[in-house]
């Protein structure tokens, strides 16, 4: 007699095949066989959260530290699915692989307004890579698989699997476990010798060379080759805006985030360039705006990516390289060895370097230090109190974007934000699930007051499950961004701006974490040393000076004349 299980537990089977060893999500009835399923899977650690779009960002967390896809699944259909909405798109835009695995309508209700119905294939086909409604127990197996592979393949990002309750709660004959290394490819592109020998003539002939990389390294680790070719080279290298942890901040040849959210060195040697090797990059719209603002137009770039439809994209090139970053750097840095001395390109690096190093002497040097707490005395006085193997999770808004260059980011995989989104709220979940991928290094995760907000819920989840990430809530009793666009450009008729808050740290201690308060520099140091080291879960709420506002996206209002 053949041995069956229901599709719950098919469902939960297939998690174990792929090796997962965290679900993030929330209880409901539309997935009971699922969470009846995960009880017996002692493997599995499940993580109870209070909000389907927050737990999605822990599973995004997650999924970025460790490089394995993280899962969220929603217990309910209707509302539990449509919470999953925001997570998602933010993942995508990030490329991100979630598998988000939801419940769904019983098939025999579909199309009858039944109770929570809502069209849940429609609803995420746009926002993930590929989304699934299975439509039997015996394809769950064969189509979770699937998920995962679309998910972990390059350009990656987030699925989604709906789970009509009658395919749960069917039965269907049991298989053989299946490993993903059967089902699953683990090669990356190689650059092609032709191009290889054109990107290297153009290379060694430049004399204003740069490298811009971004998350092709930082994804990949790749941060050895990357260096290895700059030092056959000679040239610096710049980071996208969320990719300043691509290489080691402290490297020689490092200038920083790049681009109208990065900093006026590494700007400008993108501006000014006469070779471009984009690495690994986009070249997109928080590099550059889409204009040649930021990006030399005489400049002729050599444009390497894994995702072929990416190439060429934004700008013209002179040379496109279909293939994996650090794959094709190794490549590069084989065809330029035993390079002759550069006199020009030579002096182009030197200069870099003096101009890095008085840009960074001064930027302390300008840091305010008085009380109220100015934005640039707090960036100094974390990037003195930080941990040099600290992993660093950002918010969007006017706080977050200023601190995104100006911390410092020492290992590959320490900066995580929500940029390519823009999403506020971000921040505190992803660290919740950066910090379960990697729990030997520390994580701390900056908020302004608004986002943390939103959020402060799963300060329950992290007491709960004992994950001790440190929270600096930047408070400035505002939304920033907004509130800097009404000053600038609409006169100071402030609408929606303020916000009103609780006193963050206490709000910590009542949930049964650690709370702190700062609101000078020392403090800030002194707070941010004992919540990594206080053994909870631990929020600090900084009071930092409401009017230190700053217009981000300027080019936004040109037409009003500001």
């Amino acid at each position: 007699m053949t041995e069956t299980h229901s599709g719950g537990q098919a469902a939960v089977a297939a998690l174990r095949d792929e090796g997962v060893s965290h679900v993030f999500g929330l209880i409901g009835s539309a997935t009971m066989e699922m969470f009846d399923a995960l009880y017996d899977a002692e493997e599995v650690h499940f993580v109870g959260v209070h909000d389907e779009r927050t737990g999605t960002h822990m599973a995004d967390g997650f999924a970025r530290a460790s490089g394995r896809a993280g899962v969220i699944l929603a217990g309910q259909n209707g509302p539990g699915a449509t919470n999953l909405v925001t997570g998602l798109a933010q993942a995508k835009a990030a490329y991100s692989p979630v598998v988000s695995i939801a419940g769904s309508l019983a098939s025999g209700h579909v199309y009858r307004d039944a109770f929570q119905e809502v069209d849940q294939q429609a609803l995420f086909t746009s926002i993930t890579k590929k989304t699934w409604t299975v439509p039997s127990a015996d394809r769950v197996a064969e189509i979770m698989r699937e998920a995962f592979r679309v998910a972990e393949s390059p350009r990656k990002g987030p699925v989604q699997v709906n789970l009509p309750r009658d395919v749960l709660a069917a039965q269907t004959p049991m298989t053989a476990a299946r490993m993903p290394e059967r089902y699953r490819n683990r090669s990356v592109p190689a650059g092609d010798p032709a191009l290889i020998a054109d990107a290297a003539a153009l290379l060694l002939g430049a004399e204003r060379p740069v490298i811009v990389t971004g998350g092709g390294t930082k994804d990949t680790e790749g941060h050895d080759a990357v260096l290895a070719l700059a030092d056959t080279l000679g040239c610096p290298v710049a980071t996208s805006p969320g990719h300043g942890d691509a290489i080691p901040a402290s490297h020689p040849r490092n200038a920083g985030q790049m681009g109208p959210r990065g900093n006026p060195v590494a700007s400008r040697l993108v501006r000014e360039a006469d070779v471009i090797l984009a690495l690994g990059t986009r070249l997109g719209f928080n590099s550059t705006f889409y204009t040649h603002d930021n990006l030399n137009p005489e400049a002729k770039i050599i444009h390497v990516e894994i995702e072929p439809t990416a190439i060429g994209r934004f700008f013209d090139i002179e040379l496109g390289i279909w293939g994996d970053a650090p794959t094709v750097a190794r490549q590069l840095r084989d065809a330029c060895e035993g390079r002759a001395a550069r006199a020009e390109a030579d002096r182009w690096m030197s200069e870099f370097q003096t101009e890095r190093a008085t840009f960074l002497a001064e930027r302390d040097a300008a840091a305010v230090e008085t009380s109220p707490l100015q934005p640039s005395g707090l960036f100094k006085a974390l990037r003195s109190a930080i941990p040099a193997d600290a992993a660093i999770t950002m918010d969007a808004g006017t706080m977050c974007l200023q601190a995104t260059d100006a911390l410092v980011y020492e290992h590959p995989k320490s900066l995580f934000t929500p940029l390519d989104f823009g999403l506020v709220g971000f921040s505190f979940a992803a660290g919740l699930g950066v910090k379960l991928a990697m729990p030997e290094r520390p994580v701390i995760s900056l908020m302004g007051d608004g986002g943390f907000g939103m959020t402060l819920s799963e300060l329950s989840t992290a007491v709960d499950h004992g994950i001790n990430t440190v929270t600096v809530v930047m408070n400035n009793q505002c939304w920033g961004a907004e509130k800097a666009y009404q000053r600038d450009f609409f006169d100071g008729r402030y609408i929606g701006a303020d916000v009103s808050s609780p006193p963050f740290d206490k709000i910590a201690e009542l949930y049964g974490g650690a709370g702190f308060r700062a609101g000078t520099t020392a403090e800030v140091g002194e707070a941010l040393e004992a919540a990594l080291a206080c053994g909870k879960p631990a929020v600090i709420d900084v009071a930092v000076d409401p009017d230190a506002l700053y217009s981000f996206r300027r080019d936004s209002f040109k037409h009003r004349g500001g």
